[in-house]
């Protein structure tokens, strides 16, 4: 038990809701935090898996060393190797960028990588994910707002935090005529038949993750979902503690 619990203390994460707000560059209102995280790292292997089509790995990888040349550090798609187990084994951190969290899921299976990923978050390796690759984060990604454009192996993810996630989370527009549904009302379907806690993250908001404490940061407040319970806010800079 005392060593699950040195295991615990190690993780090292960002977990944002998106790679881009209005107003600002890839990844811009990130750098002050990546740059505390990534500080003793000189290459992050890019994951670009998440793309379903329109842009290809090669240039997914180029758009995330863009928005990450202001650290200073070298960026490496996964895909470039000839095994990506190894490449990953061998990562100093790792960027998984957005795309469709359907497609992100069967290739990290598919590549046998999810397992790698999962070990290297828990030895503490620092970890960005934004959009999709924050789904994969939590318990499971029963929570993606994402098409089910493919069918993967499993909806089972990193379990890297005990809850799962709802990125981009969108509330409801006051006077809206549109009568289909709400975040809300998706994420408790969810819990009709789900006991998983799940966070809504808004737009420039993100969560550290340093040990077995996450904290909310950026400038919104996350909506916590709990079965059986009413949903409420966290504000920033506020612990999440979900189980």
């Amino acid at each position: 038990m005392q060593g699950q619990q040195n295991v615990l203390l190690m993780k090292n994460m960002i977990v944002a809701s998106t790679s881009t707000v209005h107003g600002a560059s890839y990844l811009e209102y990130l750098l002050p935090a990546l740059e505390s995280m990534f500080e003793q790292v000189d290459t992050i292997t890019f994951i670009p898996y998440a793309r379903p089509g329109g842009i290809s790995e090669d240039a997914y990888t180029e758009v995330a060393a863009k928005g990450l040349s202001p650290l200073g550090k070298k960026v490496v798609g996964l895909h470039t190797y000839e095994d990506p187990v190894e490449g990953l084994k061998n990562a100093e951190a790792v960027f998984t960028g957005g795309g469709n969290t359907f497609l992100l899921v069967t290739k990290l299976y598919g590549e046998g990588v999810m397992e790698v990923l999962r070990e290297k978050i828990y030895s503490g390796m620092p970890y960005l994910g934004t959009s999709a690759g924050s789904n994969i984060t939590g318990l499971s990604m029963q929570t993606t707002n994402d098409m089910p454009i493919i069918y993967p192996p499993s909806f089972k993810t990193l379990g890297a935090i005990p809850f799962n996630l709802n990125p981009h989370y969108l509330d409801p527009v006051e006077g809206s005529t549109h009568m289909g549904e709400t975040r809300e009302t998706r994420i408790k379907e969810f819990h009709t038949l789900n006991r998983i806690p799940v966070v809504g993250l808004r737009e420039g908001s993100w969560l550290e993750v340093k040990g077995d404490n996450i904290v909310l940061r950026g400038p919104l407040t996350a909506r916590i979902f709990e079965q059986g319970k009413d949903a409420w806010e966290l504000e920033p800079g506020a612990g999440v503690n979900l189980s």
